[in-house]
């Protein structure tokens, strides 16, 4: 019976085996990084070396990081030189990489670029054919794997900044083989469903986990879409085709929910502003309308008929009682006259010797003047004072 051996026994026998087998010592593999991270407080840079059938994991530390010249990143086929040691830890074997030889891009990289150079020659990331990405959607359409942490901070965003907003979702596998087929037909779904935002995304990964969104179908799905596109593939630093067709690029699917919905407080911010603006715009043309009705109603006043006959009546008023006082001033003269005249009539009618006690005769109702009218015989009249008699003369005496 073998002896039993823990797991870290076992790991450190591995590693032992590993580091005396000098076949491993200084050993040089050729293959395509992927995965490529720098510790930002060590400085150690971890990546993966594959190629078409397997990979394997490998560390370059800091020190001999800083000796490679050319800038690494995911794509590069490389020359790497190092030891194969065990990560006793984690129980898995890695190359501990002292020097990496680039021997140019890798096949993805070359594949990728094959195709954007056909895409960019049809027009697909034209920008005269990008289209403007509504300020207030009343509907987005999301095309994710429902599974990933992507799709649940493009949700906690929305409902954040723009919860009226209505949102669908459009499960897409993000990758594998039939990853770019599934995006294309999830596209055509949310493209028909009336939304008035997509938004395609999917969190970070490898180049290999990205590249159906480097392949045509998917790129051409994109650019065929009648309805607005923000793509948001991968970190800030992952740039794929998609990203190129898209209406608009996200550098994380946070930040597309952003750039997809205005921000409720910004809104409610802008909407008080605007009610303030028009509140005193409301006020300064209420004031105005307000002295130029008070300007208009004197004006009605001053000028109106009913004023115009209220002063037209005041005239007549002074003018009536201008006219009383003359008439009345020219009677009065006229009365004074009058009775000035009255007053001569009275002296020198013949009435008025009556009332000294003398008497006037007539004959045939004429006043007789002197004796030489009258005749014996004669029927005469006397009037006195207050009577009259009836007198018949006998005997005339005149005057020689």
């Amino acid at each position: 019976m073998s002896s039993i051996l823990s797991v870290s026994q076992l790991n450190k026998y591995v590693a032992f085996k590993l580091k005396s087998d000098v076949k491993l010592k200084g050993i040089c593999v050729k293959g395509e990084i992927s995965n490529f991270t720098v510790n930002i407080k060590s400085g150690h840079a971890y990546f993966t070396v594959k190629d078409a059938g397997a990979s394997i994991k490998a560390v370059m530390f800091s020190s001999s990081l800083q000796r490679v010249k050319a800038p690494l990143s995911d794509g590069q086929s490389v020359l790497v030189t190092g030891n194969v040691e065990l990560y006793e830890a984690g129980g898995s074997y890695q190359i501990v990489v002292t020097d990496v030889t680039p021997l140019g891009s890798g096949l993805l990289h070359v594949q990728t670029e094959l195709v954007k150079e056909k895409l960019l020659k049809q027009g697909v990331f034209d920008e005269a054919s990008k289209k403007a990405i509504p300020l207030f959607p009343r509907k987005i359409a999301i095309v994710s794997s429902l599974t990933g942490a992507a799709l649940q901070d493009i949700l906690n965003i929305i409902q954040r900044r723009f919860p009226i907003c209505t949102v669908l979702l459009f499960h897409t596998q993000v990758q594998g083989e039939k990853a770019a087929d599934n995006i294309r037909d999830s596209l055509k779904k949310a493209d028909s469903c009336g939304a008035d935002t997509i938004i395609l995304a999917r969190g970070g990964g490898s180049l290999e986990d990205l590249m159906p969104f480097n392949t045509e179908i998917a790129a051409i799905a994109v650019h065929e879409c009648s309805t607005p596109i923000i793509s948001a593939v991968g970190h800030e630093t992952d740039t794929t085709l998609v990203d190129h067709a898209a209406d608009l690029r996200a550098p994380t699917p946070s930040a597309a929910a952003e750039l997809a919905t205005p921000s409720k407080a910004e809104l409610i911010g802008a909407v008080d502003s605007l009610k303030s603006s028009l509140d005193r715009t409301f006020d300064a043309k209420l004031n105005g309308l307000s002295s130029e009705l008070q300007r208009i109603s004197t004006d009605i006043k001053r000028f109106s008929p009913q004023k115009k006959l209220e002063r037209d009546g005041e005239r007549v008023d002074v003018v009536s009682k201008q006219l009383h006082r003359a008439l009345n001033n020219k009677l009065e003269r006229l009365g004074s006259e009058l009775d000035k005249y009255a007053g001569s009539l009275t002296a020198l009618s013949p009435f008025g010797v009556l009332t000294r006690g003398y008497s006037i005769i007539r004959k045939d109702n004429k006043a007789v003047r002197c004796a030489d009218e009258l005749n014996d015989g004669d029927r005469v009249t006397i009037n006195f004072r207050d009577d009259t008699a009836q007198a018949t003369l006998t005997d005339i005496s005149r005057k020689e």
